[in-house]
C-alpha cells in the first residue's frame, strides 16, 4: 500500500505545471522557472561537495546528535552514525544543485539558512555565491564541528557558522543588521517553529528576497505551516516543487500561487 507522502507526491506529479515555463503568465516567474531552474550546475563545484556526500555516506561513526527540532521520521536515538545523517538529513543533489542556481541568482546581499547538518546544503550556497557571506545556524555542536570541517576541505571561506538554539541564534542576526537576498529553512520541522522562523525572516528581508522552505510535505505539520506562510499578507508570489516551497515578496506582481514540477 502507498504511503500518505507517496499518494501526496503521485497527485504533485500528476498535477503540477510548467516544468519548462510553458503557460505561466508571470514573466518573473517565467525567466525564474526557464533560466534558473532549468540552468547548468557547475560541475566542478558538483563534484567537490558530491565527494564529501560519498565519504560521509560511508562513515560508520557515531556522534551525539542534539536535535532541538522535531527530530528525523527517519532516525531515532541521540547517538547517530554520520552515514545515517548524511543519508537522511542533507539535501538530495538535484536540489543541492537547485540551491546553488538560486543562490547564482539571489544570494548577492547575503544568504541565512537554518539547520546546517553536515554542511552539503551550505556548501552549494556557498560555492553559488563566494563574495556572499553564508550565515548558517546549527543546534548541534557536533554536527557544526562535522560541517566545519566539511568547509575547510574544500576551502569555502565565506560562511559563517552560528550555533546553538535557533530563537538565539535570530536575535544573533537583529543584532547583525542581516538582510539577506536567499534564506534556507530547514532546520525545525515543526508548524509554530517554522512559521516563527519565516516571519521573523520576512521583518529583516528585502522586497527582493526569496525564502526557501525545505520538507513542506513531509507531514501534516508541515503542509499546515506551508499553507500559514502563504497566507500571509507580504507574500506575492509562491512556488511549491513539492519538497521545497519558495517566497517571494516582490511589488507590483499579481498574487499567484504556482505548483511546478522539478
Amino acid at each position: 500500500m502507498l504511503s500518505v507522502r507517496a499518494v501526496k507526491y503521485l497527485k504533485y506529479i500528476l498535477f503540477s505545471r510548467h516544468r519548462k515555463g510553458f503557460g505561466i503568465h508571470s514573466p518573473f516567474v517565467f525567466d525564474l522557472v526557464s533560466r534558473v531552474f532549468r540552468n547548468k550546475t557547475d560541475p566542478g563545484i558538483v563534484l567537490l561537495v558530491e565527494n564529501i556526500r560519498k565519504r560521509q555516506i560511508s562513515d560508520k561513526t557515531r556522534i551525539e546528535v542534539l536535535d532541538l527540532g522535531s527530530g528525523s521520521l527517519a532516525l531515532k536515538g541521540s547517538l547517530k552514525r554520520v552515514c545515517d545523517i548524511t543519508k537522511y538529513s542533507a539535501v538530495p543533489p538535484a536540489y543541492g544543485k537547485l540551491l546553488y542556481r538560486m543562490a547564482q541568482e539571489f544570494g548577492g546581499p547575503g544568504i541565512v539558512e537554518f539547520g546546517t547538518s553536515t554542511g552539503i546544503s551550505t556548501m552549494y550556497l556557498a560555492a553559488a555565491s563566494p563574495d556572499a557571506q553564508v550565515i548558517t545556524l546549527e543546534g548541534c555542536p557536533a554536527l557544526s564541528a562535522l560541517a566545519a570541517r566539511n568547509f575547510s576541505s574544500i576551502g569555502l571561506a565565506n560562511i559563517v557558522q552560528i550555533k546553538g538554539d535557533f530563537d538565539d541564534s535570530l536575535r544573533e542576526l537583529r543584532k547583525r543588521s542581516v538582510q539577506p537576498g536567499l534564506v534556507f529553512i530547514d532546520g525545525n520541522h515543526r508548524r509554530e517553529a517554522t512559521v516563527r522562523y519565516f516571519r521573523e525572516m520576512a521583518d529583516m528581508s528585502g522586497d527582493e528576497t526569496v525564502i526557501i522552505v525545505d520538507d513542506i510535505h513531509l507531514s501534516a505539520e508541515m503542509e499546515e505551516a506551508w499553507k500559514e506562510i502563504l497566507n500571509s499578507g507580504n507574500v506575492s508570489v509562491s512556488i511549491d516543487i513539492f519538497r521545497m516551497g519558495m517566497v517571494f515578496f516582490r511589488k507590483g506582481m499579481s498574487r499567484f500561487d504556482y505548483v511546478i514540477r522539478y
